[in-house]
């Protein structure tokens, strides 16, 4: 998995991130906004509730966003990554932040305050279009994670999530990538148990598709993956077909 860096003609920045959505000269524009920022590993960079106003451009590195439950859980709301920015819906709005922000390893941002943000999407239409489009397109993951958890068991909602941020932040044409993401990680973003992930990791290692190690999972074949989630979706609707068929006919008198 790639961790582009501004310096460098090799940088890749994945098309679903701010920084993959823009050419060029409107690229330059946005890694000239703000001042660099080095964050290492476990750095908390927003608090949720907080009411701080700025963003950051995520150059290299991983980052989580986290919230809170009404339980008073922990919940994994989404990873990003390079080419990504995050916080920006505090300075669209003006409310509080919406979750906590925190490294995954060393980080390299550009830390840019919403006032400097909005002006430059002023003078820069295109970096506007493309600010308003990577929005819409967190708020159509959110939503696409409810519908695809409706019927699917752990096994399927993790082959889900690890194959859609392989293929949000992979190489194109590549049918392998890597994700910095420790087990409890993938536990807090599945929405369950760390045991059944453990199981759920095992499944997959056993059948091909990933291998494991310390707070890293690579992806060995994308494309079984894939089948994998299908199949886990297809067996349950199945199951939940037939326990509507059961509800719908009375039993024998």
């Amino acid at each position: 998995m790639s961790n582009a860096r501004v310096r460098g003609a090799a940088a890749y920045w994945p098309p679903s991130g701010l920084l993959g959505r823009v050419d060029e000269a409107d690229r330059r524009v946005l890694l000239g906004l703000g001042h660099g920022v080095v964050y290492p590993a476990g750095q908390i960079t927003i608090h949720e509730a907080d009411t701080s106003d700025f963003a950051l451009l995520l150059v290299g590195g991983t980052v989580k966003v986290t919230a809170h439950a009404q339980d008073g859980r922990e919940a994994l709301v989404a990873v990003r990554m390079a080419g990504d920015l995050v916080g920006e819906l505090a300075g669209i709005d003006g409310q509080p932040r919406s979750g906590t922000v925190t490294t995954c390893g060393r980080v390299l941002a550009r830390y840019i305050l919403s006032s400097e943000l909005l002006e430059c999407t002023k003078q820069h239409p295109a970096i506007g279009l493309a600010l308003s489009a990577s929005v819409v397109a967190k708020l159509r993951t959110a939503t696409g994670r409810i519908v695809d958890f409706t019927g699917c068991d752990v096994l399927g909602r993790l082959a889900r999530i690890l194959h859609h941020l392989a293929v949000t932040y992979g190489r194109p044409g590549r049918n392998e990538a890597q994700l910095p993401l420790s087990q409890p990680e993938m536990a807090t973003l599945v929405g369950a148990a760390e045991s059944s992930i453990h199981k759920a990791l095992r499944a997959l290692r056993e059948s091909g598709a990933v291998i494991t190690g310390y707070r890293r999972i690579t992806i060995l074949d994308l494309d079984h993956l894939a089948r994998i989630a299908v199949a886990a979706e297809e067996a349950g609707a199945s199951v939940a077909s037939g326990a509507a068929d059961s509800r719908a006919i009375p039993p024998n008198s």
